[in-house]
């Protein structure tokens, strides 16, 4: 792998963990004003009628908000997984090229 590929490489596992990074924290401050805000009990004048678990409280969401919430926590999950996934493609093959370039080999029995 070239220096060019293996520097895309890196640039777009960091592309995908900066965003899934904050789509996390998005995510959990979602979660922590919906369980401040969202009824305990089923209301359904309001259409909160969706359960969700939250820190062992259980509230009720409209379907639009677990529909909003489940999209931002899936799609970060995943983004942080295809980050993380091809920042462990980008150190082995780095490590690799490292090791092609390396002049000697540190682990060799020394010759007298």
């Amino acid at each position: 792998m070239t220096a060019e590929n293996l520097s895309r490489l890196r640039l777009f596992s960091l592309c995908c963990l900066l965003p899934g990074l904050i789509g996390l924290i998005l995510g959990a401050s979602i979660s922590t004003r919906y369980m401040d805000t969202l009824p305990r009990f089923p209301d359904p004048e309001t259409g909160h009628m969706v359960p969700r678990n939250i820190s062992g409280y259980i509230i009720y969401q409209t379907p639009d908000e677990a529909r909003r919430l489940d999209l931002v926590e899936y799609s970060s999950v995943c983004l942080l997984v295809l980050g993380v996934v091809s920042g462990l493609v980008y150190l082995q093959k780095w490590g690799i090229a490292r090791a092609i370039e390396a002049e000697d080999d540190e682990f060799a029995p020394e010759e007298s």
